[in-house]
């Protein structure tokens, strides 16, 4: 974090900037680390459903109706962790 202050200190930026410049980096981190996880979940349901359609194809309905709320959980998730990004920004 040291770097990312001298950096920004180099620009000329005054402390408060220099504060909501940190806070705007962390919040970013933040949302990053936080899609990571939905993203694995999200590609490990579908990737097991489609394995789960092609073994049983009569069950099909009743898999992609359960994947889809699946995905739907795992969703809010990331979107959990969009508004955790945007109170951390403020």
């Amino acid at each position: 974090m040291e770097a990312f202050a001298n950096l920004v200190a180099a620009t000329g930026i005054d402390a408060d900037g220099l504060k909501a410049a940190e806070a705007a980096s962390s919040a970013g981190f933040a949302y990053g680390l936080a899609a990571i996880g939905p993203g694995i979940g999200i590609g490990y349901l579908v990737g097991k459903s489609v394995e789960a359609m092609a073994r049983q194809p009569e069950a099909a309905g009743m898999v992609r109706t359960t994947m889809f709320l699946g995905i739907a959980f795992t969703e809010a998730l990331a979107l959990i962790g969009f508004v955790v990004f945007i109170l951390i920004g403020l």
